[in-house]
């Protein structure tokens, strides 16, 4: 054991010495990107602005080799430097066309082990855009949903709620009504004005999308009455006008769009509506016309196609486990302060005892009320309540555990089942027979039914891709007969599906 120790302590001092004694290079690294911070909080841009783009990403380069999660424990303020300089160059190699490279430069700010959640929010939310620009609208949303929770964190409530905009924007875009009112009823609680325009935003493009033309323009004139003057209210405007055969205001906004902007995105559709709906055009105004949206086609297709490898990148990322060697060595130096786990483990067996007691009161409640059932409707409809209120707070219980899989038996596939059958009416073994619903289907469910809502959570449980668990509970959901929204409620339904006669 004392070679342990040894190594421990020396691991220790070698890892303090390394976080508290930068090089030239660290320092000037850090004397750059404070000077980003700076030009960033004047609404500058180091590398356009000021600067030069080659300092930055030497800057990102060298705090880049100092970074890691076992130097981030003894030195948080290493890993949020580091976080800085990667959303900067991130957002320079934005700007300079280069959306591959900035996108792996925003993935490594969210590994950077840093606690700074305005800087996280910042990179989430940049990560949420490109994979708007590739067409990916559901990776797009986990990232403005990543961004939203970054900022409550933080505390900075604006942003939050425009994250939420975003959020919104996204469910609209797939026309997802229920999701984006949701969304938009959540928004108007804060009642600030210009957020309260981004969330009009996305309640007109649900309207287009889903066909109400004449709803989603109204939505725009009574926005640009409160001076919203965004591009894409005249892309909605001009495709709306178009929809509705009303020409001449359909050629009005498709001319004003040639006319104020050289996005490729609005430009199809602002020549596509020049060409087709003016009827006094000209052979030769036609195929010039037809002939520009041509070329702007092929450029939004380049522009388009690296964006959606930037997202494909974002997908490897969440779907790549993480590397935990150096957890060992955070092991080896942990060792030397081992006592102080013998108090935790104590602490946690007492609590499990509580829990374990609260659960067997639980399951006691649950046979004296079911006994106590009554034949007539409005007795029946009181204990129907009761028994949903005692599966509520079972349910709380073991959200509230700090050791859920524990308590569940989560690893033991045929003692969850006895666990959640008895504690919510046999749902394990009806969900197997009545739905024919596979174990890690069955797992899904019983970590839906506790409370465990964070793709995170429920991805590292079940040992599945990140990005892929709202898919995952989409199809859940329809073999139960609802939606992923609806799919708590409907396993509480079929839990007590029974007394429901």
């Amino acid at each position: 054991m004392k070679w342990i120790r040894k190594i421990g302590i020396l691991l220790f001092a070698v890892l303090l010495w390394t976080a508290c004694n930068p090089d030239v290079n660290r320092h000037n690294a850090l004397g750059v990107v404070s000077k980003a911070d700076s030009l960033w909080h004047a609404g500058q841009m180091y590398g356009l602005d000021a600067g030069d783009s080659v300092t930055l990403a030497q800057a990102y380069e060298t705090l880049s080799s100092f970074n890691s999660p076992l130097l981030s424990i003894f030195n948080s303020q290493l890993s949020t430097d580091y976080a800085h300089a990667c959303y900067h160059y991130g957002k320079l190699l934005r700007a300079k066309d280069n959306p591959v490279e900035a996108m792996q430069a925003f993935i490594n700010a969210t590994h950077s082990g840093t606690d700074d959640y305005h800087i996280l929010g910042r990179v989430y939310s940049n990560m949420g855009d490109m994979c708007h620009l590739a067409g990916d609208y559901d990776l797009s949303y986990d990232m403005f949903e990543k961004s939203a929770n970054s900022f409550l964190k933080n505390g900075d409530t604006l942003s939050y709620y425009y994250a939420l905009t975003d959020m919104a924007y996204e469910t609209a875009v797939q026309k997802d009504t229920l999701q984006t009112q949701r969304l938009l009823d959540s928004i108007q609680k804060y009642n600030h004005s210009d957020v309260n325009l981004k969330a009009q935003e996305a309640k007109a493009t649900l309207c287009l999308c889903r066909g109400q033309y004449r709803r989603a323009i109204s939505v725009i004139d009574s926005m640009q009455s409160d001076g919203y003057n965004d591009l894409l209210g005249y892309l909605m405007k001009a495709q709306a006008f178009e929809h509705l055969n009303q020409m001449d205001s359909a050629l009005h906004y498709a001319n004003l769009l040639v006319i104020l902007t050289t996005d490729n995105r609005y430009l199809i559709s602002a020549y596509y509506i020049l060409y087709n709906d003016d009827e006094g055009l000209s052979a030769d105004s036609i195929l010039t016309l037809s002939s520009a949206r041509a070329d702007a086609q092929k450029e939004w297709a380049k522009q388009n196609g690296v964006f959606s490898k930037a997202a494909k990148l974002l997908e490897l990322d969440l779907s790549r486990k993480p590397d935990l060697r150096w957890l060992y060595a955070v092991a080896v130096t942990l060792l030397v302060i081992g006592l102080s786990l013998l108090v935790y483990i104590r602490k946690k067996r007492r609590k499990l005892q509580l829990l374990v007691q609260q659960i067997d009161n639980l399951s006691e409640i649950h046979l004296t009320e079911e006994k106590r059932h009554q034949q007539s409707l409005e007795e029946h409809l009181k204990y129907i309540e009761r028994l949903e209120e005692q599966i509520e707070q079972t349910c709380m219980t073991y959200y509230q555990s700090q050791s859920i899989a524990e308590d569940l038996h989560f690893k033991d596939f045929d003692a969850m089942c006895k666990i959640v059958d008895s504690n919510f009416g046999m749902l394990a073994t009806k969900l197997k027979t009545l739905y024919s619903l596979s174990e890690k289907e069955i797992r899904l469910c019983t970590l839906v039914l506790v409370g465990v809502t964070d793709s995170k959570q429920l991805a590292s449980m079940l040992y599945y891709a990140e990005s892929g668990i709202r898919n995952f509970k989409n199809r859940i959901a329809k073999k139960l007969g609802t939606n992923s929204v609806e799919l708590r409620n409907r396993l509480i339904n079929i839990a007590i599906g029974e007394y429901k006669k």
